[in-house]
């Protein structure tokens, strides 16, 4: 069964998330904007030895850390879709403009696209492309442990900013309702910020997608 601990990292409190395979330990870590000492304690501490860097998308709070993390540990880079890949070549303006540290820049040893799937140990991770927050945007699924990792797609209350280059407002609710809804109102999700929430409650009282 999929397991997940999830540690808020950077200034912008982005909620990286270790998840890793029960029967194996083996894990990855999701979205690791910064913070990196505390990410490799909280593995430590769990006993979850990381095998991968999976990427929701190329914002700095959510790859910030990547190239160095996975420069120190030899870890592969999973994600995300090839339309982010601006955003990974701006991560030295991004650090710049929000005072973040420096982020060593990366290639991703494997894009991403809607339909694939990720292994984390004996779990099955599926990927859907769920853009409109950035182009590339993907969002990771365990059926099995009913849970979603969608980045800054949806929030409790609230769906992803469509301001930033690239965005959209009608395309990021569209991957709300045709990628998201379908996983089942009983789906927990892990947004990139806040607390956890369902689809269910947010299809019932979200005031962005309610109703939908």
């Amino acid at each position: 069964m999929l397991r997940y601990s999830t540690v808020p990292v950077t200034p912008f409190q982005q909620n990286c998330s270790i998840v890793w395979c029960d029967e194996t330990m083996e894990g990855a870590v999701i979205d690791p904007g910064g913070d990196l000492p505390r990410l490799l304690a909280e593995a430590n501490r769990l006993g979850v030895t990381l095998k991968q860097i999976l990427l929701t998308h190329a914002h700095i709070d959510h790859a910030g850390g990547t190239g160095t993390l996975a420069r120190e540990l030899g870890l592969p880079i999973i994600g995300p879709h090839p339309d982010d890949q601006f955003w990974i070549d701006g991560l030295a303006h991004q650090a710049q403009m929000f005072r973040f540290a420096p982020a060593e820049p990366f290639v991703p040893t494997r894009w991403l696209h809607d339909g694939d799937t990720v292994q984390v140990g004996r779990s099955t991770l599926a990927v859907r492309h769920c853009p409109g927050h950035t182009p590339g945007h993907v969002v990771f699924h365990s059926a099995e442990a009913r849970r979603a990792f969608v980045g800054d797609v949806l929030f409790a209350g609230s769906v992803g900013r469509t301001d930033f280059p690239g965005g959209d407002q009608q395309t990021l609710i569209d991957s709300i309702t045709q990628r998201l809804w379908p996983m089942g109102d009983d789906t927990v999700f892990i947004p990139g910020h806040g607390p956890e929430s369902s689809f269910g409650r947010e299809r019932r009282s979200n005031p962005y997608v309610g109703g939908t």
